[in-house]
């Protein structure tokens, strides 16, 4: 107990200041930076859907390790997926922190926003309020993957987009994940002055408007990604759930 009341105070039971919170913070900034990197990759990932579908089954079936494992291993990726969940775990318990400990505290952070109208503030409210929605929404998305890793694939992603009304939570997730990603690596550039240099005011404008075109690529990139796998979707929505094959010819997976 002594050490949780040292986490979220910062003060020891002797009165004096402690390094956790500080240590916490590292810990925050390591995993959130971990967890941007990969989701920037994962978007380039989905959306290879734009080369076509082979090229999407092809980049799949790699991450399957099919050129170790003839035809792939799937369980690889629930593998990968864990790995990637642990992370999301860790920082979501870490970034609890920062969440207002009451309504009250929320709006008095509300209205030391609208008083002061500081970016960061704001980008920070936006942060913990995406970060809560992730916790549900991101749990649900991580569980399919791990679970059904053999259903991920130019048809079967499609149709789980469209036939399986995914496409709601994906749209959510989308602008969640990628504003929550991009404004991290700003906070956190920012927080530890990574980019400093000679002029903290001028590279602070810089990464600001280097984060708002982050901002709206991925945004792009992810609603025309997906705005992909829905017509893929909607043209095969008369059909069972079908894994590809560069060689069309289709296997229907039985219910």
């Amino acid at each position: 107990m002594e050490k949780v009341i040292e986490a979220f105070t910062g003060i020891t039971e002797e009165g004096k200041k402690s390094r956790i919170p500080a240590r916490l913070d590292k810990a925050l900034t390591a995993s959130g930076v971990l967890l941007a990197i990969f989701m920037m990759a994962h978007m380039f990932f989905v959306s290879t859907i734009l080369f076509g579908e082979e090229t999407m089954y092809t980049v799949t079936k790699m991450f399957e390790l099919n050129f170790i494992f003839d035809g792939g291993l799937p369980i690889i990726v629930s593998f990968f997926v864990a790995i990637i969940t642990a992370i999301f775990i860790v920082h979501a318990i870490l970034g609890i922190r920062k969440f207002p400990t009451s309504y009250r505290a929320y709006l008095r952070i509300k209205e030391h926003s609208k008083m002061m109208k500081h970016t960061d503030t704001s980008f920070w409210m936006f942060q913990w309020i995406s970060g809560l929605i992730m916790m549900f929404a991101a749990t649900i998305h991580l569980y399919i993957m791990f679970t059904q890793p053999e259903n991920i694939g130019p048809y079967s992603s499609a149709h789980r987009v469209v036939s399986e009304n995914m496409w709601l939570l994906y749209i959510v997730l989308l602008i969640c994940v990628e504003l929550h990603s991009s404004i991290g690596l700003y906070r956190a550039a920012m927080k530890w002055g990574w980019f400093d240099g000679e002029n903290p005011k001028e590279t602070r404008a810089k990464m600001l408007k280097a984060k708002k075109y982050i901002s709206v690529f991925f945004l792009a990139l992810g609603f025309i990604t997906l705005f992909a796998y829905i017509k893929i979707g909607i043209e095969r929505a008369d059909h069972l759930p079908m894994k590809y094959h560069p060689t069309d010819t289709i296997e229907i997976i039985k219910k």
